[in-house]
């Protein structure tokens, strides 16, 4: 018996009459969170660069897609072969430059093809080209993923200046709509600007959902830096200046600076 065997027999143990009660009681909907969470841990590996760390991690993703499927397989709806018959034909349907005739010589021409493929496969599902973009997505890869799709039927900037200059123009929408005093107002402009630097971030070719998670971290780390230095002071934030925090925050930024050679 392989050990995918293994784990779906325990799943379906654990699901069982003499099971846990709390695997039993697990729907769909109830799961959706844990599988949003192990994606997160296993891309969190990924950065750490960890291979034991993202073996367990993906094992973790892994049991959400048991979980899934033996939850379906209950209700006599799919199985976990069934799931995997679908992913392995799909793969083989969508790469005919490999398992085919057709030529792709560059990753471009493969997105294009993967496209217009699966257009034909579901031509009546999605009324708009955009539909295809997952409603759950993070805010800023959702951005991105959006212009990607307009991008590949020519709804683009032609220059990496003029996305710059539209980040520029919503700048300053933002600042006027800030002086009117109207939120509904700010937001909107806020959430354009934001859209304009995801678009430059993708004329960049960087993510800008990994740009932004590792700023999170420096903030952390910057932030914990101050904290530290605070306490062997004997003080804490609270008791401190804008002034001291901000020449912690300086020192900070020179510890994590790489040394010159």
């Amino acid at each position: 018996m392989s050990n995918l065997e293994r784990l779906i027999n325990i799943m379906a143990r654990l699901r069982g009459p003499a099971g846990c009660p709390w695997d039993k009681e697990q729907t769909h909907q109830s799961l959706k969170p844990y599988l949003i969470e192990e994606t997160y841990e296993v891309l969190e590996a990924i950065d750490r660069n960890d291979d034991s760390e993202i073996k367990e991690e993906l094992g973790d993703l892994l049991l959400q897609v048991v979980f899934h499927t033996q939850i379906a397989s209950e209700e006599n709806r799919f199985t976990i072969d069934d799931v995997a018959e679908t992913i392995t034909d799909k793969l083989i349907r969508r790469h005919p430059h490999v398992f085919g005739d057709t030529q792709a010589d560059t990753p471009d021409e493969v997105i294009k093809n993967w496209e217009a493929i699966k257009a034909e496969e579901k031509p009546d599902k999605k009324a708009s080209l955009l539909d295809g973009v997952p409603q759950h997505l993070p805010s800023l890869l959702k951005a991105r993923r959006l212009q990607e799709k307009a991008a590949r039927v020519g709804f683009e900037w032609e220059h990496i200046a003029d996305v710059a200059q539209k980040v520029r123009e919503e700048t300053e929408e933002l600042i006027h709509a800030r002086e009117s005093g109207a939120i509904e107002k700010i937001q909107e402009e806020f959430g354009d600007l934001l859209f304009a630097l995801v678009n430059l971030a993708r004329f960049l070719q960087i993510c800008p959902e990994e740009a932004l998670i590792q700023t999170n971290r420096k903030f952390q780390s910057r932030f914990r830096y101050i904290e530290t230095e605070l306490c062997k002071k004997g003080k804490t934030p609270h008791e401190s200046t804008l002034e001291e925090m901000d020449a912690l925050w300086e020192a900070a930024k020179k510890e994590t600076q790489p040394q010159k050679s």
